[in-house]
């Protein structure tokens, strides 16, 4: 049996790309109980796809009535199920929320898309950057010249897998009370436009400019930014507060520029030169040395192969190496119930027969599916 607060939830994942995995690695990590519909296919599994890690992998073709038949099956056992296919594709197949719900009143649906189930969108094909092109996300990041792709992080995992993630959960204390399950609509423009709440509150309130790079934290101020070291590596600055501005211009050895007018735009291009000429006198290292710890709210940004051997990480165990990879580990973290790396990324069909009598299939049944070329 698995451990983490989500020990004996069963989940059916029908696979795909993206956000998906990355929801599925989440509950698997924290415990559920994962069994992956795979198509038919010859991928022998990667330890190195982290996000397909901890579930069983079944391969069925879903051209087959035996094998949507066992996929109906398999929902009336499950807590939960996720898909992140096109609207209307699980309806086509006849595996379609009105379906599955009449089979198991208390499954909660997860359905991941970028545009949602309806709307002039949901038909179109798109990605992350897109996705987030229409919440006003990614217009506010990046340089005053361009808008910048926050790699696929704002609309696939942050938008999508981590709001399908926590509607999953939401549904399922919901079924448990109430015995009712229901249809979770995770689209990733909804998630990213969520993510851009406080925004459009400070806009609202006029303390948030439409003009990339001109706010406190997009890059428009100074005390707020990266700024290039005598090495060429960057360091990464965060001191908002007064009271953690004043530790940075004490700590960088700039005594004659006014604290008051820290937050005054008509400084900033003063100040921020003070701070550039500044970094670029020592290296990131000495940098680290002389401010990391302090109250300056300060970091060297550092690259993915430093990242895992950073003191901070290393003592909190934040990565983990499995099979020769190294990885996140499991976050966030439970007092009682600890979540775990359950297995990488299986082989397609690599739990045909053990995933599918786990969950309550007889051996017979599972032959009889090979038989008819569904498994």
């Amino acid at each position: 049996m698995a451990t983490g607060p989500l020990s004996g939830i069963r989940i059916l994942e029908f696979s795909g790309i993206g956000p998906g995995p990355f929801c599925g690695m989440l509950l698997s990590d924290m415990g559920a109980d994962i069994l992956r519909i795979d198509r038919r296919g010859g991928d022998r599994g990667e330890k190195t796809h982290v996000t397909r890690r901890g579930r069983k992998s079944v391969a069925l073709d879903l051209k087959q009535p035996a094998a949507r038949e066992a996929c109906l099956r398999l929902m009336a056992s499950a807590d939960a199920l996720f898909e992140g296919f096109r609207p209307g594709v699980m309806e086509r197949l006849g595996l379609g929320p009105d379906i599955a719900l009449a089979r198991n009143p208390k499954l909660v649906y997860g359905r991941m898309t970028g545009w949602g189930q309806e709307g002039p969108l949901s038909r179109a094909a798109g990605h992350d950057i897109n996705y987030i092109a229409i919440t006003g996300a990614l217009h506010a990041i990046g340089t005053a010249e361009r808008p910048v792709p926050p790699l696929n992080l704002v609309g696939d995992f942050g938008g999508g897998a981590m709001y399908l993630a926590m509607g999953l959960l939401a549904g399922l204390l919901h079924a448990r009370a109430t015995g009712e399950g229901q249809v979770v609509d995770a689209a990733m423009s909804d998630g990213a436009a969520s993510l851009m709440a406080a925004f459009y509150g400070h806009m609202a309130g006029g303390r948030w400019s439409d003009t990339r790079a001109s706010n406190g934290v997009d890059g428009g101020a100074p005390y707020y930014g990266v700024y290039k070291c005598a090495d060429g590596r960057w360091v990464a600055l965060g001191s908002i507060e007064p009271q953690f501005f004043a530790i940075l211009m004490e700590k960088l050895g700039i005594s004659d520029f006014p604290l008051i007018r820290q937050r005054d735009p008509a400084v900033w291009p003063d100040l921020r030169a003070r701070l550039e000429a500044a970094f670029l006198t020592k290296t990131q290292a000495e940098w680290i040395a002389h401010m990391e710890g302090s109250d300056a709210c300060f970091a060297g940004v550092l690259n993915l192969t430093d990242v895992p051997s950073h003191p901070h990480h290393v003592a909190r165990d934040t990565f983990v190496s499995v099979d020769g990879v190294l990885q996140p580990a499991p976050a966030p973290r439970f007092s009682r119930t600890p979540g775990a790396i359950q297995e990488l990324d299986p082989r397609i069909g690599a739990h045909n027969d053990s995933g599918l009598i786990g969950w309550g299939f007889s051996q017979t049944e599972v032959e009889a599916l090979r038989r008819a070329g569904a498994l």
